[in-house]
Order: C-alpha cells, then sequence, then structure tokens
C-alpha cells in the first residue's frame, strides 16, 4: 500500500506576479489563476507552494524541485517537467496533455481526479504514488521503475510499459485497463481475477500461444 502525502500548507503568500523565471526559489506562495505558458522555470525550487488553476502550457519546469505542494486544477500542453523531483505533492482536477515527465522522481505523490493525455514517464522513478480516479491516455511508463504504486478507479487506455520494472503494484481497483505494450512487465504487479481474463489475449499473443475455437468434427 503506497502512503499518501501528508500536505499541510502555511498561510501562503499571494503571488506577486512577476513571472517565474530559471533556478527561481519560491516558499510559502500561492499562485491562482496565473498564466505561465511559455515560461522558463527550468531548475526552479517551490516548497509548501499551492497553484490553483494556473495554465502552464509549454512552460518549462525541467529539473524543478517541488517539495509539499498542492496543485489543483492546473492545465498544460506539453508541459516541461523533464527530471524533475516530486515530493509530497498532491495533483487534483489537473488537466493535461503531452506532459514531459521523463527521468523524474515521485515519491509519495497523489494523482487524484483530471485527465492527462499522452504523459510521459519514461525513464522515471514512482515509489508510493497514488493514481485515484484519474483518466490516463496513452500514457507512457518505458522504462519506468514503479514501487508501491496504486491504481484504484482510474482508466488506463492504451498504456505502455515497455521495459519497465514492477514492485508491488496495485491494478485491482483500475477500472479500466487496456495495455498497449510491455504486458510482460507486470510482474511484480497484482491483478483481480476479472482484469485477468481481459488480459488473457494480450498474454497469449507475447507468448505465441493462438486461441481458437474448438475443430469440427
Amino acid at each position: 500500500m503506497a502512503r499518501l502525502p501528508e500536505v499541510r500548507l502555511p498561510e501562503l503568500r499571494a503571488y506577486d506576479g512577476t513571472g517565474l523565471e530559471p533556478e527561481g526559489d519560491h516558499d510559502g506562495v500561492g499562485f491562482a489563476d496565473a498564466d505561465f505558458a511559455g515560461q522558463d522555470a527550468r531548475g526552479s525550487r517551490f516548497m509548501d507552494c499551492g497553484f490553483s488553476g494556473c495554465g502552464l502550457d509549454e512552460t518549462v519546469l525541467s529539473r524543478a524541485r517541488f517539495v509539499d505542494c498542492v496543485l489543483e486544477g492546473v492545465r498544460g500542453v506539453g508541459t516541461d517537467l523533464a527530471e524533475a523531483s516530486l515530493r509530497d505533492v498532491e495533483v487534483l482536477d489537473a488537466r493535461f496533455g503531452g506532459v514531459q515527465l521523463q527521468g523524474a522522481v515521485l515519491e509519495r505523490v497523489l494523482i487524484r481526479g483530471g485527465k492527462i493525455d499522452y504523459l510521459n514517464l519514461r525513464q522515471a522513478v514512482l515509489k508510493e504514488v497514488t493514481f485515484e480516479g484519474c483518466v490516463l491516455s496513452e500514457a507512457d511508463f518505458a522504462g519506468a521503475r514503479l514501487e508501491r504504486v496504486v491504481f484504484r478507479d482510474c482508466a488506463l487506455r492504451r498504456v505502455e510499459f515497455h521495459a519497465a520494472t514492477m514492485t508491488d503494484v496495485d491494478l485491482r481497483a483500475v477500472a479500466e485497463l487496456d495495455v498497449a505494450g510491455g504486458i510482460e512487465r507486470l510482474a511484480g504487479a497484482v491483478v483481480s481475477p476479472a482484469q485477468l481474463l481481459d488480459l488473457a489475449p494480450a498474454f497469449a499473443a507475447h507468448i505465441g500461444v493462438r486461441v481458437e475455437g474448438p475443430p469440427e468434427a
């Protein structure tokens, strides 16, 4: 069972609207309804911060660090979070498309609600991460390492697990499980009996077993 983050934000200081910049340092700041489209905040640090209703289209946050933060109702297309670090973070009702999290490290992160299309988590490390009530469409976990990760009431559509490694990954409460690739990488995951039946054709195809009806007499 993955531990959930315990985020208790202090009284936040309102964002002053000056914009983001590389290697910025933000502590106890509340960002509300701000549009950061196209801004460069690579290598920035966010501690005890809250984001509400912010726009992150093409925002560069590569190698940024988020610690004890809440991101609620954020949205973005092409947001760059490559090699970012998220620890004790809640992401609530987000809507992302093509978000880049390759090589990122997520530890004690809750992603609840919302919809994320084309999520790139290639080569990422996920430890004690919970996905709850969200839709992940064509998420790419290729080469990722998942440890104590829970998917609950989620829709996983055309998800890719090629070369991923799993330890204590719980898929039993997934509402929709559609594995596009890397079916063999589910070793280390637990599924329900009904899910096993649904996945049987993919497992059979992977090991080269043909499934046909009985021969005619």
